[in-house]
């Protein structure tokens, strides 16, 4: 079935209207502090007609042959639409960490950068990320950088999903 627009869509959320719905795939992960991995991942956006939409996203490991190993991160939040091509994103991480992203948004194609990190004491410290979504082929490409640790800004995840 192919993916219909929902009637009260808010026009500021136009450029970013594909994200709508639920997507699943598969994606790999490495930084300095952590061994290489693989995930499965499910994010989900929605839209009440108000000019943002809320997001939910939840992970899980994978072995080689994509078997689930265990449980990863999640997150949630919510992408506002200020005004056309012009987004930011709140999130909450399961994990401690809460992140004010802005961006912009044209052409299938979303960019953010953090523009505030907090975290709860016993959270990993993160200073910061940037995160870029795709329309490619239909599909939602998405890659994660982040600089954390004491390390320098540099690739931690990706992965292609599928609209579900």
């Amino acid at each position: 079935m192919p993916f219909e627009l929902p009637d009260n869509l808010h026009p500021n959320c136009a450029p970013v209207a594909w994200l709508l719905g639920t997507w699943r795939g598969n994606g790999h992960g490495d930084y300095p502090t952590i061994e290489k991995f693989s995930f499965g991942q499910e994010l989900i956006f929605t839209h009440d007609g108000r000019p943002f939409f809320h997001y939910m996203a939840r992970a899980w490991i994978v072995d080689d042959e994509g078997t689930f190993v265990r449980p990863a991160g999640m997150e949630a939040g919510f992408l506002r639409c200020p005004e056309p091509g012009k987004i930011e994103l709140l999130l909450s991480h399961a994990s401690g960490i809460s992140e004010i992203w802005y961006g912009q948004a044209a052409d299938g194609k979303v960019e953010l950068h953090t523009a505030g990190v907090a975290y709860t004491e016993t959270a990993k410290h993160v200073e910061g990320g940037s995160r870029m979504y795709g329309n490619v082929e239909g599909d939602l490409l998405y890659a994660y950088d982040m600089a954390a640790m004491g390390q320098e800004l540099q690739p931690h995840l990706w992965a292609r999903l599928k609209r579900a």
